[in-house]
């Protein structure tokens, strides 16, 4: 079976449930993230098979971690285990599924927004280990320097919670704007104390920014969004230091349920996608925007 085509009945399920939801593709704005009010009996999902091998469904965002997937597929297929990868387009339905049993594993969060989901819902999935980080960069809309933003300029950022912070913090880095000291991961645009340029700041869902770009003059755009757009690194403004403490705090985890780290076929995952092969596959597909951080 060849996970690169094969897209399974939940994202098609996902897909119906976003439309009827009227969000034309995304959840992440429109919709309360769903509540978990108790663990489940049992955090272990059984195995699943196909023939002689174990299959591990897996959940991503399409570029770039659905990508890194499909060149983790055969090596995991050398090690006998066949991979499904399911594609979402939002930052909801991965934990939901993956909490749900419906999933192995998901790859598509850093940690911080996967500790605020815990915290919002309930739940108690790990991040593993991590696999890349996405720097967060400023692409221009209708203005195209920083040094050009005129007083009132728009400027699109986006509105989850750890990545508002983020987008913030690097604007704040390159003195368009200044934080209230200790707002730290939870900044908002109400926690900014000084805006020279009296800058509109538009919190907007991370999916919908590239979209919105034209009708703002610069925009904190998530790397794999960008990526999707055909937005490239060095198309960029300005972006977070590869080498940066956000570089560590900021890496793309992938996400199981606790407990699942004892399941062979997990363990089978995580050695492939920490391989030297996958290392240099990162590096040569997307070179700048996505950093190997194993």
């Amino acid at each position: 079976m060849n996970a690169k085509f094969h897209r399974t009945l939940l994202a098609l399920t996902c897909s119906l449930a976003l439309l009827l939801a009227g969000c034309q593709g995304t959840a992440a704005t429109t919709t309360a993230p769903p509540t978990t009010t108790e663990a489940p009996a049992e955090t272990t999902a059984a195995p699943r098979t196909d023939g002689d091998k174990t299959v591990i469904r897996v959940g991503a965002t399409p570029v770039p971690h659905a990508r890194i997937l499909e060149a983790a597929e055969p090596l995991l297929a050398d090690k006998g285990y066949e991979l499904e990868i399911i594609e979402f387009t939002d930052y909801i339905q991965p934990n939901a599924a993956l909490v749900s049993k419906d999933l192995d594993a998901n790859f598509f969060q850093h940690q911080p927004y996967l500790d605020d989901y815990n915290q919002k819902n309930g739940s108690d999935l790990v991040g593993i280990v991590k696999i890349h980080f996405e720097p967060l960069t400023v692409y221009a809309g209708n203005t195209k320097a920083l040094d050009k933003l005129a007083p009132g300029a728009k400027v699109g950022v986006p509105n989850d919670t750890t990545n508002e912070a983020r987008a913030l913090q690097l604007l704040q880095a390159n003195g368009l704007l200044t934080l209230r000291e200790g707002s730290g991961l939870e900044a908002t645009k109400l926690d900014i104390t000084e805006n020279p340029l009296e800058l509109e700041v538009i919190e907007l869902a991370a999916e919908q920014i590239t979209q919105m770009l034209p009708d703002l003059d610069i925009a904190v755009i998530n790397g794999n969004y960008a990526l999707t757009a055909g937005l490239s690194a060095d198309l960029g403004l300005v972006s977070e230091d590869a080498k940066s403490e956000a570089a560590e705090t900021y890496g793309n985890v992938l996400a199981i349920r606790k407990g699942d780290d004892s399941r062979p076929e997990i363990a089978a995952l995580i050695e492939v996608l920490t391989s030297d092969a996958i290392r240099d596959f990162i590096n040569e597909t997307f070179p700048g925007a996505v950093v190997p951080v194993f």
